[in-house]
């Protein structure tokens, strides 16, 4: 799935430094693609890497990079702590 545009991405290969979402052209060899993309984190990476991507959404040369498969803002779904903080924000409208 692009993290740009949320389009399924069908790869009959792995994910090259050169590949694109063939619907808006974003990189998907980038950190913002990346399973260990992770905000707040040493250089926003899960993974020991030694040297800062300061573009997350351009394709990098990161050896550590694995494609992320589901984007739970993108598909319209929600997660349970989203849900959690919904019902508490209804809950004090609700009279």
């Amino acid at each position: 799935m692009c993290w740009k545009c949320g389009s399924d991405i069908i790869l009959n290969t792995s994910v090259q430094r050169d590949s694109e979402c063939p619907v808006c052209h974003a990189d998907l060899h980038s950190c913002k693609n990346c399973l260990f993309y992770s905000p707040g984190s040493h250089y926003d990476c899960h993974e020991s890497v030694d040297e800062l991507v300061k573009d997350k959404e351009r394709s990098n040369f990161c050896d550590s990079f694995k494609i992320k498969t589901h984007f739970s803002a993108r598909n319209g779904t929600d997660s349970s702590a989203s849900k959690d903080a919904r019902k508490k924000l209804d809950a004090l409208f609700s009279i």
